[in-house]
């Protein structure tokens, strides 16, 4: 099984001008401990449950170009991008730029999108779900298309909400035979279609019993439109509190393992979570030396290196 690390506030001792250092030793505490990826939200405000939108938010891919030049191994990505902040062919750009300048260790994150509070505030055009995902699905295929061949298709590009002359995509991305494709959401007739459709990743919340649900929903999915459900990574999202001893609500190195085996029976092949007062980078230090070596062997292997 593979872990990624989530880092979804920003709530820091110290203030704005302490963002960047702490945001430095964590991202380089967790690429040093083996950490497989590290990911932020693709939001500009907090999140209900993080916080209130006032706190303090990093726009995403700029978070991962900074955190690109202090990581040498973990694949960085947004968990997930949401489709209307930006142009379609910017999407598959801006992953090939991170892919290039990380040796090829990009994923491209992305969904339908729901903050409607946030787009609102800040003046982005939210169009309705139906809208959404048929961008999304328009972006996905532009994508595909720039990712294809040397240097992107070529070939002109008509949708209902894109239009583009020339897929072209020079420098192409180093990850072979692209940046890994994430689709973010559980939606059991659009989105979980999509995955199967043109994504090499899935990312599921909940407990075991969801995700065996979810990713069976998957499976059939893949069954029709005869896509190998092996190739696309399972993945699942959570939050924890990690101590030594496992004291005050939190959990131990050894409790966290068998969560992660729980994770891995019901299907899952990579574990993404974000941990509570990640600033202090104790627990990615205590995760690195006692539970990494522990559960390389759980579950399936994930399709993507």
């Amino acid at each position: 099984m593979k872990i990624g690390l989530q880092v979804s506030s920003f709530t820091w001792p110290g203030g704005a001008a302490a963002i960047a250092p702490t945001f430095a030793r964590i991202v380089t505490a967790a690429d040093e401990a083996g950490f497989d990826s590290i990911w932020v939200m693709d939001h500009f405000w907090q999140i209900r449950g993080g916080g209130p939108p006032e706190a303090p938010m990093l726009e995403g891919w700029t978070a991962l170009g900074y955190a690109a030049a202090l990581t040498k191994r973990a694949r960085l990505g947004l968990m997930v991008g949401g489709v209307h902040y930006r142009t379609a062919g910017l999407w598959a750009k801006t992953a090939t730029t991170l892919d290039v300048l990380t040796g090829g260790r990009s994923y491209l994150g992305i969904g339908a999108a729901w903050n409607e509070e946030e787009s609102r505030g800040l003046g982005f055009p939210f169009p309705p779900l139906k809208d959404r995902f048929e961008m999304l699905e328009e972006t996905l295929r532009i994508t595909h298309g720039m990712w294809q061949g040397g240097s992107g298709s070529g070939e002109r590009f008509e949708g209902r909400h894109y239009q583009a002359d020339r897929l072209l995509n020079s420098p192409q991305a180093l990850s072979r035979p692209h940046p890994p494709i994430m689709i973010g959401g559980g939606g059991e007739k659009k989105t979980l279609r999509l995955v199967a459709q043109y994504a090499d990743a899935t990312n599921q919340f909940g407990g075991p019993d969801r995700l065996v649900h979810k990713f069976g929903i998957l499976r059939q999915h893949c069954e029709e439109v005869g896509r190998d459900y092996a190739s696309i990574e399972r993945t699942n999202l959570n939050s924890i509190h990690l101590t030594e001893n496992g004291a005050d609500g939190s959990i131990s190195p050894s409790q966290f393992v068998d969560l992660l085996g729980s994770w891995a029976e019901a299907g899952s092949q990579h574990a993404i979570f974000s941990i509570k007062s990640v600033h202090d980078t104790h627990a990615i230090e205590l995760i690195g030396r006692d539970v990494i070596s522990q559960i390389r062997d759980l579950g399936d292997p994930s399709p993507i290196s």
